[in-house]
């Protein structure tokens, strides 16, 4: 995918920096933007902005992210097939719920409001519901 951006202002410096470059020095840090804003020499807010405001550069950032989480599960199930009790567990209470393996309680509604309510309103209301349970 094409680098459409125009060069960006950091510090009173012009930099153009590629997408491709941002996401190698992204990778190379394992998805960590400050360690990547670092490598590149530019702000982390910076590398922030640009990656809400590029959509081709969020999607090669994302993606990369993807690929940690597929990586975390891959060795999560690796722990699993092991034989981990601490991996089982987590598994079962993120995965399983719906068998039971949850702590606590979890609440979900559907609220339909006559009129519209404030942000203060809707806690108050959840405030109680969570009260009764």
């Amino acid at each position: 995918m094409a680098d459409t951006r125009n060069n960006e202002k950091e510090d009173g410096r012009y930099k153009s920096i590629p997408f491709d470059v941002v996401a190698a020095a992204y990778k190379s840090n394992a998805g960590n933007l400050a360690l990547t804003a670092e490598a590149l020499g530019i702000d982390r807010s910076t590398l922030w902005e640009w990656r809400k405001k590029y959509p081709e550069l969020e999607k090669k950032l994302s993606d990369y992210d993807e690929s940690l989480g597929d990586l975390a599960e891959s060795k999560l199930m690796m722990a699993i097939n092991e034989g981990n009790l601490t991996a089982i567990i987590f598994y079962l209470k993120t995965k399983h719920k719906n068998r039971g393996y949850i702590e606590g309680q979890e609440i979900r509604a559907t609220v339909a409001a006559v009129k519209g309510i404030s942000q203060e309103e809707a806690a108050e209301f959840i405030k109680k519901l969570e009260e009764e349970c």
